[in-house]
């Protein structure tokens, strides 16, 4: 007996990003509220790109930021700040991803003992 084995939700053909003019996908918009999107620079705001959308981005958006960004500025923008910038699950999930073994922890030490 053969048995099939078919996925059960097939992925549509995906539609490009909608970016800005300066090539941010616009779906990340709700995350930049401070911000006008438009008027973000990919490289000179990089660390806020790079935070946000680790943050808070979807597959398609995660994709568009590998794409952009080299693996090496990730990595170093989750270990210098990403104890403090990315959500806790979200940033032990990135050091799992990313194999990242030694971070910048907080200086501060715990105001209650418990």
């Amino acid at each position: 007996m053969t048995i099939a084995i078919t996925p059960q939700h097939s992925l549509p053909s995906e539609t490009p990003l909608a970016l800005t003019p300066r090539g941010i996908p616009l779906s990340l918009r709700p995350f930049f509220q401070d911000y006008t999107l438009e008027n973000v620079d990919p490289e000179a705001d990089a660390f806020t790109v790079i935070e946000r959308t680790l943050s808070w981005g979807n597959r398609r958006e995660l994709a568009w930021l590998f794409r952009c960004y080299p693996r090496v500025q990730v990595i170093e923008m989750v270990r210098e700040a990403g104890w403090w910038r990315i959500p806790r699950r979200r940033f032990h999930y990135w050091l799992n991803v990313l194999g990242i073994t030694e971070y910048r922890r907080s200086d501060y030490q715990r105001l209650w003992p418990h």
